[in-house]
């Protein structure tokens, strides 16, 4: 087997969540952005049948460091919506499966308010209480900036505070280490991975997508998005084949010709 036959043999799929519940009616912009509990719930399914084990970042970084081999798939929740506690931390629990949810921590016990205006709906994130139920059921709290601001827009000082701030504001209301990170809109650069990694976190999260692999830069680790227009065979060819990659590098080659 070649070396890239052996990469592609370990990829590893990083899901990419928002919100586990139904769209609602009146919704008209992103709805991609909900996935229902019942489709989340084949999902996992299909992944444990599969004999993938679902896990949350933390509990994968051996697998992404490379240091151990197996089936497994990592799951993520962005912004910390009181539905994923509802919703998905059963379905989770139900597989013995861990996962994720990056929080944006000047948001705890409030709503959405970085695009509140734009999708005319506010959704509730998770207050304390509800953070560490999600953490006491067995899953990760990840940081997601204080504010949700577009991170290579921000000053030196803005980036330590979103970024370092975060951090801090997290592990007091948990006592407990946060060592993940997700950039906001998938929006980084060097200087913001810089950032990120001298503020202490073990890996971070981009919306690039594409399976991460072994060797990979672990403070730019692609994903593969999860939308409520996916059936489960689209689920299928996303998590466990190269397909994201094939379809971006089809992209770049027509950006480049076009």
């Amino acid at each position: 087997m070649s070396p890239s036959e052996k990469s592609r043999a370990h990829a590893c799929p990083i899901f990419m969540y928002h919100n586990i519940a139904r769209a609602p009616r009146n919704l008209r912009r992103w709805r991609s952005l909900y996935v229902s509990p019942g489709a989340f719930a084949r999902q996992m399914w299909l992944l444990a049948r599969w004999g993938y084990t679902g896990l949350s970042m933390n509990d994968a970084m051996p697998y992404l460091r490379g240091e151990r081999h197996g089936r497994i798939a990592v799951i993520t929740l962005d912004d910390g919506y009181v539905d994923n506690l509802e919703s998905a931390l059963p379905i989770l629990q139900r597989h013995g499966f861990t996962a994720t949810c990056y929080v944006v921590s000047g948001g705890i016990g409030r709503c959405n308010s970085w695009d509140a205006e734009k999708l005319g709906i506010e959704k509730p994130l998770m207050n304390a209480a509800q953070l560490r139920a999600w953490h006491d059921g067995g899953m990760e709290v990840g940081a997601h900036t204080r504010s949700h601001p577009r991170l290579t827009q921000c000053s030196d000082a803005q980036l330590r505070d979103e970024i370092a701030g975060s951090k801090t504001e997290l592990e007091d209301q948990l006592g407990a280490p946060v060592t993940q990170f997700c950039y906001p809109y998938g929006d980084m650069d060097d200087r913001v991975a810089a950032f990120t990694q001298a503020s202490g976190y073990a890996a971070a999260t981009t919306t690039q997508r594409g399976r991460a692999t072994a060797g990979m830069d672990l403070w730019r680790l692609p994903r593969v998005q999860v939308a409520r227009h996916h059936v489960l065979p689209q689920f299928a060819m996303r998590a466990f084949t190269d397909y994201e990659n094939r379809r971006h590098e089809h992209r770049r080659r027509a950006s480049v010709h076009g």
